[in-house]
């Protein structure tokens, strides 16, 4: 058996979510109704701040080692927003409290303004039955 190489890394994670994010929330602008995809996107948009929050340990592993606890703080700090938000997001899609979930879209673009994701890209439509799996994940807790 051989090794297993993990050829990505939380940074390299968190950049591909932060662009899918993006282009969900692209997405979402030219939905003219309330449907099964804009529930996909909407899930898909909160459980990927939720998934970026997830990195943030692993980025700030190394510099915690080197005695680097300043930086890792800051860096805790500067993205402890996707957690909270992530979190809040879920709540009112499951409560189908839509006027919220709204305002934390305009946060979330506003936060991540500085992404850049070409028209041509490659992601595809990771937002496909984000919805289901966010309704199977509160069962479970």
């Amino acid at each position: 058996m051989g090794r297993i190489i993990k050829t990505g890394s939380a940074g390299k994670d968190r950049i591909l979510l932060e662009k899918g994010i993006v282009k969900a929330i692209r997405e979402l602008a030219q939905q003219q109704s309330m449907d099964e995809t804009t529930r996909d996107l909407l899930a898909y948009i909160a459980l990927s701040l939720q998934s970026i929050g997830d990195t943030i340990d692993a980025s700030v592993a190394a510099w915690e080692k080197r005695g680097y606890w300043l930086k890792a703080d800051h860096y805790r700090m500067e993205w402890m927003w996707t957690v909270m938000l992530g979190s809040e997001m879920e709540q009112a899609i499951s409560n189908e409290d839509w006027g919220v979930v709204t305002g934390m879209i305009a946060q979330v673009t506003q936060k991540l303004s500085k992404v850049e994701v070409p028209i041509n890209n490659r992601l595809g439509k990771p937002w496909l039955g984000c919805y289901q799996k966010m309704k199977d994940n509160k069962r479970r807790t």
